[in-house]
């Protein structure tokens, strides 16, 4: 496979190995830990809160607005986020802000070691500044909870409509008093048989409005912090529930070629309704004919950045799947690749594929203003399909492949005053490595980010590579094979000089 690498090895002792990223440059999520029996200080208090429940899509999105007052009798610059143990390791994409000035940036956000036994875990949030006493500051909370949502009935026939169910607290999990609270809910349609009903205000609750359902508001001075008060709401969801358990984003960067080559592998599946009765091909082709709606996966779409060129497609089972490609019809316009799976996916089933493209890497490469040999790359964090019902991904790793030789490898994930779907970089682990493909001598400089918990929201997301890279790493290749040509010339010269023959003395 790599006919060139004993003989590399050789011609490249006179080669600088100080251009090389060690293996070793690794950084990972940390955890703090907190004693068993750990209780925040209860030097803040949330004046009023505001939990906004978005399930539109086929996953959990919840912001929350509260105004946070200190207490306490000193400045304080921790607060800590409650989530109950059971959702805790389901949360993601995590982020706060100043409410009243997003565009300053999100706050510092520490996870918490897991405790068991305790029905809370904690995220600790840093203020960028200490709270004086009795002072107050707006957050701004938001993230998405995977894999909350359950199909009920859990299975049912090919052509029936599917429900999903979530349940939750009236009372935001919360470490402190909240003086007065509510909560919204907004679902995709107004079919909702079943939710749950309180007394709790004077009035009707919940409040419905169309497609919102709204409980409260309440007055919880006098409710102990961690009150679970279980509100449970059933609605229609005729759409697959996507989940990608694993999805692989390699980036190749080519400087003699001037490309920028992008393969990504899916490992799907659909966590709808399972069914209760074999699949029917009859039965689908009569009710794609007729349109109706599906829990089913029944293709997806790639929007692709403008000048994408060769896209392809595969199946892990051979190429059985029917896919097109639709380039954009004027300049500066996205394309489409579509792809139906040759089955539809219901629930419980799986669906794993790959998919790639080429792109002109002029337009993600730029010399960095600090150097010659210095270059900016900005690329996309995640792409992926764009889909109504939205994606989920549990685990993504991305790869960035350097030429060879790249050195002072330095990213950074692109923030805006809203969120980009991405968790603070505390929470991304990241590994450089080297990646050895065909005649490379040293091996190719290698980026992995690995992150945990991501939703299609961070399709908008950038990524920014800074890296070293001179006229003598891009030559060392040509050099190298240009040598070790050169060597075996000579010894095949050396040793037909070589006289072998019997002669007298």
């Amino acid at each position: 496979m790599r006919p060139f690498t004993a003989l590399s090895a050789l011609c490249g002792l006179f080669l600088s190995a100080s251009s090389f990223v060690g293996a070793d440059s690794t950084t990972s999520p940390s955890r703090v830990a907190l004693p068993r029996d750990f209780k925040p200080p209860q030097v803040f208090k949330n004046a009023n809160l505001v939990r906004t429940s978005n399930l539109e899509k086929g996953y959990l999105r919840e912001t929350v607005n509260v105004v946070v007052e200190n207490v306490d009798t000193q400045p304080q610059s921790d607060y800590y986020l409650s989530f109950p143990s059971d959702l805790y390791d389901k949360v993601g994409a995590l982020e706060v802000r100043d409410k009243t000035a997003p565009e300053n940036g999100r706050f510092d956000v520490e996870a918490t070691e897991f405790s068991p036994g305790s029905d809370f875990q904690y995220f600790i949030v840093h203020l960028p500044k200490p709270l004086a006493p009795s002072s107050q500051i707006t957050l701004g909370i938001s993230y998405a909870v995977l894999n909350s949502l359950r199909p009920r009935p859990a299975a049912i026939s090919q052509n029936d409509r599917q429900f999903l169910a979530h349940s939750f607290s009236a009372y935001a999990p919360s470490a402190y008093t909240t003086v007065t609270q509510k909560t919204k809910l907004k679902l995709p349609s107004t079919s909702v048989p079943d939710y749950t009903t309180t007394d709790l205000t004077s009035g009707p609750d919940p409040q419905r409005q169309g497609t919102t359902y709204t409980y409260g508001p309440y007055d919880t001075a006098n409710v102990a912090p961690g009150t679970f008060y279980p509100i449970n709401i059933r609605y229609e969801f005729t759409k697959p529930v996507i989940t990608a358990s694993l999805l692989e984003r390699d980036l190749e960067v080519s400087h003699w070629g001037g490309n920028l080559a992008t393969e990504e592998r899916y490992w799907l599946r659909n966590n709808g309704s399972k069914l209760t009765d074999n699949f029917s091909r009859v039965e689908w082709t009569i009710s794609s004919y007729q349109q109706l709606p599906s829990s089913s996966i029944r293709e997806l779409k790639y929007p692709l950045k403008p000048g994408s060129v060769d896209p392809y497609f595969t199946d892990d089972i051979g190429n059985v799947s029917t896919s097109h490609y639709r380039p954009g019809k004027v300049p500066n316009r996205e394309g489409s690749l579509e792809i139906r799976p040759r089955y539809p996916i219901f629930g419980s089933w799986n669906y794993s594929f790959r998919i790639g493209w080429n792109n002109d890497l002029s337009a993600f490469l730029r010399r960095a203003v600090t150097g010659a040999d210095s270059y900016v790359l900005r690329v996309p964090f995640i792409e992926g399909p764009k889909v109504a019902e939205g994606i989920q991904y549990e685990k993504v790793v991305v790869r960035v492949v350097l030429p060879e030789g790249a050195r002072n490898v330095q990213y950074e994930t692109l923030e805006k005053s809203s969120s980009n779907g991405l968790p603070s970089a505390s929470q991304i682990h990241s590994h450089i490595s080297s990646y050895k493909t065909f005649m490379d001598t040293l091996g190719r400089t290698t980026l992995t980010l690995t992150v945990e918990g991501l939703t299609d929201e961070a399709r908008d997301s950038q990524l920014l590579l800074t890296y070293d890279y001179s006229l003598w790493d891009s030559l060392r290749k040509p050099v190298t094979i240009t040598a070790g040509l050169l060597t075996v010339f000579v010894a095949a010269w050396a040793v037909g000089n070589i006289d072998v023959s019997i002669k007298k003395r």
